[in-house]
């Protein structure tokens, strides 16, 4: 056998490794994308009612004396408990045959809890529907909106037999559930609401970059453009590229021991959330930016220092604007990871069931991830849906913010 067969059988057994190679690749992309769809296949379809709830329209004439009020102008002072008799009258008038208290018990279960709350917030926008008389779509039970969604059944007979009813009369519908983007957490799964954990992620953040991007620069500049290479660097670049690779839940008990027990910071509070968070995220930004001012060429400092420029000026002048976009994606990156973080926020106390939308960075608050957390701990069943329905919103958020740092790095990205 010659050394031209030999060649050519060998390098014939080297193409068809490599194929079988490729193949390989290209199967487990392939898996990696089915697994990835169904996924998100899984989050769609139980998160997309969770955007949708259903409403009972009922007749109301209010009559003088059946609110505790003058006048529109106290309706603010009212409880949403005020206005439960008056929608359980309502539902006497479309069912005058149910007499007995424990058929009217399950009438009543018909309805949300809130539905007082809901019917309040009406009256306030709208003081006109305190004359005369009409119709009004309030939120239906957690127990009838997922029979209507046919996710689940839980109501009995007679509550079918009512609700069937309601619908041949064109009295019951799906609309748009703004109470998830409007209010806070609730004990009902109707009425639960997702903007408090927003605005709890919201003030966190805000604590977050306001401390770890002017120290995480700094740190960077000075590691890279002005310290001294010897050992105690070292040391610290050592201990910097393993705070990166800690797990997160370390930083929760940092943050539990620092703030907490020795500063006395509020429990459950954005500042320590976000001070909590910023020390997690400290370490990945330190390290953007360092490769960020590693990629500027050298020429750049050689050539400023020439015109006489000082190490300062060479810096905030030259070296730091150029890298600047790499600085913003590294930081946007961070944001992105902190934004996402559960298990140092549950150290600090931030698992608290909070019902207000925090209005300040020490009031009590809690994160999406949290939220979510609590939702899917929770076991009724209404709250699966809204436990997808906040899993969509903050993958949306995580998208629109790592769509962001490329944006950035595409845009203002020079190529040496």
């Amino acid at each position: 056998m010659t050394d031209f067969s030999v060649n050519k059988k060998w390098h014939a057994k080297r193409l068809r490794a490599e194929k079988r190679f490729q193949l390989y690749g290209k199967i487990a992309l392939g898996l990696a994308v089915v697994m990835l769809l169904i996924l998100l296949g899984s989050i769609l379809s139980r998160g997309i009612t969770g955007f949708v709830r259903t409403e009972i329209q009922l007749p109301f004439a209010f009559e003088v004396g059946e609110l505790p009020i003058k006048n529109a102008g106290e309706l603010a002072g009212l409880s949403g408990t005020a206005f439960v008799p008056a929608i359980q009258e309502s539902l006497r008038s479309k069912f005058p045959d149910v007499q007995e208290r424990a058929d009217r018990r399950k009438l009543y279960d018909l309805m949300s809890e809130g539905a007082g709350l809901d019917l309040k917030d009406l009256l306030q926008t709208y003081p006109h529907m305190l004359t005369g008389k009409h119709e009004i779509w309030l939120p239906a039970s957690s127990d009838v909106d997922l029979h209507v969604k046919a996710i689940a059944r839980k109501l009995d007979v007679k509550q079918l037999e009512w609700l069937r009813k309601l619908e041949e009369q064109g009295k019951v519908r799906k609309a748009f559930n703004t109470a998830f983007f409007s209010g806070g957490d609730s004990r009902a799964a109707e009425q639960a609401g997702f903007l408090g954990a927003m605005a709890g992620s919201f003030f966190t953040l805000i604590v977050c970059l306001s401390f770890v991007f002017p120290i995480g620069v700094m740190a960077a500049v000075y590691l890279e453009e002005f310290a001294r290479k010897g050992r105690w660097v070292d040391i610290i670049e050592v201990n910097i590229n393993n705070l990166a690779a800690v797990p997160s839940i370390i930083f929760g008990l940092l943050g539990l021991a620092v703030y907490i027990n020795v500063f006395g910071l509020p429990r459950s509070a954005a500042l320590v959330g976000g001070l909590t968070l910023a020390l997690m995220v400290l370490p990945v930004i330190i390290i953007a930016t360092r490769s960020a001012l590693k990629s500027v060429p050298p020429s750049i400092r050689d050539a400023a220092r020439a015109l006489g420029a000082t190490p300062i000026q060479v810096v905030w002048h030259h070296t730091l604007p150029l890298a600047m976009p790499g600085v913003m994606t590294g930081t946007i990156l961070g944001m992105a990871r902190a934004i996402g973080e559960t298990a140092p926020l549950l150290m600090i106390g931030m698992v608290a069931f909070i019902v207000d939308i925090p209005d300040g960075f020490t009031a009590p608050s809690t994160v999406m991830p949290v939220q979510i957390y609590l939702w899917a701990s929770s076991p009724e069943a209404g709250f699966a849906e809204k436990t997808a329905a906040g899993i969509l919103v903050l993958l949306v958020l995580l998208l629109l913010m790592n769509a962001f740092a490329i944006f950035l790095r595409k845009r203002f990205e020079i190529r040496w």
